[in-house]
């Protein structure tokens, strides 16, 4: 099966319009095909009970990112699934819903996780903000990102929202302040901008912060975002002995 039929093959196991299925969609849909691998289960169904996707990622140029759905009412076929896409002791991370990790830590020795609440932004909370600093860039990606610059250096990026990756209905975004420049609302400012540029391409903005990153979460909470309850692991990990 080519990749576009593996695509077609999973569609069943995710919702494009939900949130927290959003990131699992990117992966596995809109990341480059260069850099995208999906293993099924079963190997060769038109419709899939489970699958893994290899992703290559700036992250990390020599572990993949893995999503996944795995059949996580059917142990021997999810240790099938993960024993076909990895090779044991093969180093990745894995960013998987939480409903995953116990067969997450039976299947993979896990060196440090992280844990995720993915934010939503609620329209009728959100405000623009209007901040003569902010200026639109261009990000590595190739998508929009707003920045503040320095007064004193205007090579120097003091606050930076942008976009992780983007589908046809979300896109999730990223934001950067030093510490030196907190407490100015300029972290809330490029967010607002950024936000701002998402709605009007239709998209709704998501935002990933970590668990226990309170500034963080009070900035996306000042921005308009809301917990809908979404949790996600973020694992660096390698495959372990799965015995049969």
């Amino acid at each position: 099966m080519d990749l576009e039929s593996r695509r077609r093959a999973i569609r069943p196991l995710l919702d494009e319009i939900k949130p927290a299925d959003a990131p699992a969609c990117y992966y596995a849909f809109y990341h480059p095909n260069r850099k995208t691998s999906l293993v099924l289960h079963p190997p060769a169904a038109q419709t899939a009970l489970g699958y893994i996707a290899l992703s290559r990622t700036g992250l990390d140029l020599f572990r993949p990112l893995i999503t996944l759905r795995l059949p996580l009412d059917d142990r021997p076929a999810s240790a099938e699934l993960v024993q076909t896409a990895l090779p044991e002791a093969a180093p990745v991370i894995l960013y998987a819903p939480e409903d995953h990790a116990p067969l997450l830590n039976a299947f993979f020795y896990i060196q440090s996780e992280e844990r995720f609440r993915l934010l939503v932004l609620d329209r009728g909370r959100y405000q623009p903000v209007i901040n003569v600093l902010v200026t639109e860039d261009e990000s590595s990606n190739g998508l929009p990102r707003f920045v503040i610059r320095s007064r004193q250096d205007e090579n120097r990026v003091v606050a930076a929202a942008g976009i992780n990756w983007q589908t046809p209905t979300f896109a999730e975004i990223s934001v950067f302040t030093e510490a030196d420049q907190r407490r100015q609302g300029w972290g809330r400012s490029v967010v607002a901008a950024l936000c701002q540029r998402v709605l009007e391409g239709g998209r709704t903005p998501l935002y990933a912060v970590g668990e226990n990153n309170r500034p963080s979460l009070q900035l996306a909470q000042s921005a308009g975002f809301v917990d809908l309850g979404i949790r996600r692991l973020l694992l660096q990990a390698t495959r372990g002995h799965i015995s049969s």
